[in-house]
């Protein structure tokens, strides 16, 4: 049967420990992967603006030896020129996969439900997967392993919060989500996340005070308090998360050996100071480097060679 990574949700901690020791094996030997993909095309249709997440899947897939074509979702405009299921039908006859960076979740859910080639959730208002994983790989490279962590998310519960709390407990990891009220997560990802994380052993939690919700904490991630979309709210959405900002502070409340993380774009000096971001404590651009790294994996895991 196809395939997809649409959501953390598509995966078992078992084909997370599989997709994680891919990654660490090609980061460590690219060369044995080089020419992969050849004969092979992959589309990106990308209806938002990106750098790390078109960069490093054209790269992977070139360093693989295939082909990316990227396409623009107004040049193809999906749901108004013709239906989602139509334009998935048609590029199915002619690609090998189909890597989708939109806004509503369902729109590639209703891709994928049509299309007959693996299709890879790039970014959607609910979720960002491969975000997760970059995390986790990064993770696994400094600790060796993840269990027994905690992770506090400071800030919004968007879509990058979505995929990490569903990810944490399949990584054997306690998650905290810190947020204010009226900000926070969708209720059936929560309620998964909880779900996951009672029958894997671990915690889920939600805390609105960042200084006590930092406390013991092994990784504090932000993201920006406006996401894509939101930018007609960012003003309203300073102030109220204007006591949220990860700064030197708040790291000293977490302890000394406490990391911290941002998925990129960083608004400097607004959810996180400069101070913090440049710290040999945060491991931001190393996960933006291993965005690569997972994602030739995600490519490996869905795509016949």
């Amino acid at each position: 049967m196809k395939k997809d990574l649409l959501s953390i949700r598509d995966m078992t901690s078992g084909d997370v420990d599989d997709l994680m020791e891919t990654a660490l094996r090609i980061k460590a030997d690219i060369p044995s992967y080089l020419g992969r993909f050849r004969g092979k095309t992959i589309v990106l249709i990308f209806d938002k603006p990106s750098l790390r997440t078109r960069v490093t899947f054209e790269v992977a897939i070139h360093q693989f030896g295939g082909s990316a074509v990227y396409m623009p979702g107004k040049d193809i405009s999906l749901g108004v020129r013709e239906s989602v299921s139509d334009g998935a039908r048609n590029l199915s006859r002619w690609v090998d996969g189909i890597v989708m960076r939109t806004f509503g979740h369902d729109i590639v859910e209703e891709f994928a439900r049509s299309a007959t080639v693996p299709v890879i959730n790039a970014l959607t208002d609910l979720e960002h997967p491969c975000q997760a994983l970059a995390c986790l790989l990064t993770l696994r490279e400094r600790w060796g392993s993840a269990r027994g962590k905690r992770m506090v998310f400071v800030g919004d519960g968007n879509n990058v919060a979505h995929s990490l709390m569903l990810l944490a407990p399949m990584a054997g990891m306690d998650f905290v989500m810190c947020c204010p009220p009226e900000y926070e997560p969708d209720a059936d990802i929560e309620r998964f996340a909880d779900m996951a994380a009672h029958e894997s052993g671990t915690l889920y939690d939600r805390e609105q005070n960042p200084r006590i919700a930092v406390r013991g904490a092994d990784l504090i991630y932000t993201d920006v308090w406006a996401s894509m979309g939101q930018e007609e709210e960012a003003d309203a959405r300073a102030r109220v998360f204007s006591g949220y900002q990860v700064n030197a502070a708040l790291m000293a409340n977490a302890g000394t050996g406490c990391l911290v993380s941002h998925c990129l774009p960083a608004h400097r000096d607004e959810e996180i100071t400069s101070e913090v971001l440049d710290s040999p404590r945060s491991i931001a651009f190393d996960e933006a480097e291993n965005r690569l790294h997972v994602q030739k994996a995600v490519l490996c895991h869905l795509i016949k060679a």
